[in-house]
């Protein structure tokens, strides 16, 4: 289970969450996964949580992040981190992309 090594942005489908919000799944394999999801303004990133561990970095707009009930915004360049099984949310501020790194492999984006 490996994604192909070049991933080019155009080539890639987005999966339309509804709301405001899309997927594009990047590199993969079973230990990693690499997701982009970009939220038009006001749309919500619904709390949840899942057993990965998931590392994001907020590529650009602005983001209001709920971890547990501790709560951040975050704009263009800066990250949060959320360990495994920990409810987590995000609001967006101002349209935007964050990227989302997920350990192991989130299967369930997968067709």
């Amino acid at each position: 289970m490996n994604s192909p090594y070049f991933l080019m942005e155009k080539e890639l489908p987005w999966t339309d969450l509804g709301g405001g919000v899309k997927r594009q799944i990047l590199g993969y394999n079973q230990d990693i996964m690499m997701v982009k999801v970009a939220f038009e303004k006001g749309s919500i990133g619904a709390a949840h949580k899942h057993p990965h561990t998931q590392s994001s970095l907020c590529v650009s707009g602005k983001f209001e992040v709920d971890i547990e009930g501790q709560r951040s915004v975050v704009s263009a360049g800066d990250g949060f981190y959320v360990a495994p099984d920990l409810v987590h949310g995000v609001r967006c501020l101002e349209a935007g992309t964050l990227l989302d790194a997920f350990a192991p492999c989130r299967k369930d984006f997968l067709p």
